[in-house]
């Protein structure tokens, strides 16, 4: 038997264990227990009310109790400084009971993540002569990846202590681990893609849509013909509509970047069959030629027309050549050099002959996309002293709550008969120009609004404002709008407006210049 010192040493010891709070409430209930408890009670009143929490109250993690405190010592480790210098498997020598540091099994995990220390299987990954070996957890990545618990408990297990994985690049391998280890998202332009591979190759799912939301959100025309190919290979219906979108708005800057050169010869058919696209077809035209240039230097074949004809194959057929506006076709593909006499001279005949040959080229032009126009004025006026204009700028801002790509805008004319107006329009976002274009157009003297349009469209993100703005040279005076609405719904599209300091001409929410947005959704 123990006697009552022992028990009462015990129950002390536990009481010191507990966290500050605890004890403070412990001794105020200690002090009601001592006035209401006999005199000839031999366990000490603290011990009951230590039970009485256990009963009471929820059952709380250890970060709940243990809350995360900066170590006041400069010296002591940081899980910070385990993921920093584990990163280049610089490890740590783990300072004496290390596992003290961190109260939660995340946290110890995170020690662990491209560290030796207990490593019971290492990993040589990236291609001959780009490889770096990774140590790993049997453990730890059998609960982050299927994939790895059949590698490592399945029937079919291997008893290997080196595992070499040449198609995964190494950064997107270390990113994936970090996710599994760390419970950490850590992704970069430049290997989002390869970590995506990686994610889908290894089946972990949430670190695979983590990717593509970081893909949908960089998505630009300057890489969206390669994460359209991207997206077909890994099966992501959603990117690659997301994808199409772009490529369809924004058509000749995507088949003008570099990223359209990359892309393999399915993507290449497909974007060449596309109804939607929103592009000239010199433009589409040219880009093809551009790709079956690099296509040759992949296939090591010379740079010759015979060759680039050749990398192209049927897919030449799908440039809609006989819709190419006269001129494009006699300066531009007629002296190209890809096309056969034969072709040629039919192509001409399919321009000016009454009877016209038959030809391999598709023949009808694309439908290609069509605008749509959010009108932000209920009303129009004019006035015998407005709407002036001397170089100041009519300024309106607007968001939208879904991605849209900004082709124009639908501007007022002359309220005194017909005239022609210079007009520089502008976007910004935060200050920044996106899109500019200096251009003129003919008013007719009536209150219809006048298209102007950027040379390219502007992608707009939603839950943004952006900055539109016109300085107008022309006729004194014009129509102006009236009744303006902080809200219009177009289409699927919600646009809200208000008023810029930009704007030093007059225009604002109520009425103004810049009567409509031009825009594709």
């Amino acid at each position: 038997m123990v006697d009552d010192k022992e028990k009462n040493m015990k129950c002390l010891t536990f009481f010191l264990m507990l966290p500050e709070t605890v004890k403070n409430r412990s001794k105020k209930s200690s002090k009601k227990t001592n006035t209401s408890s006999s005199s000839g009670s031999k366990l000490p009143p603290v011990c009951y009310e230590i039970i009485t929490l256990k009963t009471k109250k929820k059952k709380k993690m250890a970060a709940d109790i243990f809350p995360r405190k900066k170590p006041a010592n400069s010296s002591s480790t940081t899980v910070q400084q385990y993921h920093q210098q584990n990163l280049s498997n610089n490890n740590l020598i783990p300072a004496p009971n290390w596992q003290g540091l961190y109260p939660t099994i995340r946290e110890r995990n995170a020690v662990m993540f491209n560290n030796d220390l207990m490593a019971d299987v290492h990993f040589v990954v990236g291609p001959p002569g780009g490889t770096q070996r990774l140590p790993g957890h049997k453990y730890v990545l059998a609960v982050g990846s299927s994939v790895f618990h059949a590698m490592f408990y399945g029937e079919l297990a291997e008893d290997k202590d080196e595992i070499r994985i040449p198609d995964v690049e190494p950064a997107a391998f270390l990113a994936m681990l970090k996710y599994i280890y760390c419970d950490e998202i850590d992704l970069a332009a430049d290997t989002v893609l390869a970590t995506l591979y990686a994610a889908k190759k290894y089946i972990v799912p949430h670190l695979a849509r983590a990717c593509v939301n970081f893909l949908e959100t960089s998505l630009s025309a300057k890489n969206a013909c390669v994460l359209l190919s991207q997206s077909c290979l890994f099966e992501e219906p959603d990117l690659t509509q997301r994808c199409w979108e772009v490529i369809d708005a924004q058509a000749e800057l995507a088949l003008k970047s570099e990223g359209f050169c990359d892309i393999d010869f399915q993507t290449l058919e497909s974007i060449l069959r596309r109804e939607t696209l929103n592009a000239k077809e010199i433009v589409v035209f040219e880009a093809a030629l551009n790709w079956a240039e690099v296509e040759c230097q992949r296939q090591d074949l010379a740079l010759s027309i015979e060759n680039k004809r050749k990398v192209l194959g049927k897919a030449l057929y799908l440039i809609r050549i006989p819709t190419m506006a006269l001129d494009d076709f006699a300066n531009g593909a007629a002296q190209s050099g890809v096309l056969t006499l034969n072709e040629t001279n039919d192509i001409f005949l399919w321009y000016t002959a009454a009877k016209k040959p038959e030809l391999q080229f598709v023949s009808k032009a694309r439908k290609g996309l069509v605008p749509q126009r959010c009108h932000r004025f209920q009303s129009c006026a004019y006035r015998s002293n407005q709407w002036r204009y001397r170089g100041r700028c009519d300024s309106i801002q607007f968001a939208v709550d879904k991605r849209v790509f900004i082709a124009g805008f639908g501007l007022y004319g002359s309220s005194c008969g017909s005239a022609e107006y210079s007009a520089k329009i502008e976007l910004k976002r935060q200050g920044v120009v996106l899109g500019q274009n200096l251009s003129k157009y003919f008013s007719d003297g009536s209150s219809n609004t006048f298209p102007v349009w950027f040379e390219y469209p502007v992608q707009i993100e939603p839950d943004t404002f952006y900055t539109a703005s016109v300085v107008l040279d022309g006729n004194e005076l014009s129509y102006f709008g009236q009744e303006g609405m902080t809200e219009v719904q177009c289409g699927k599209v919600t646009v809200q407006f208000q008023c810029s300091s930009d704007s030093t001409n007059g225009t604002g929410v109520q009425g103004g210049q810049i009567p409509e947005l031009i825009f594709y959704a």
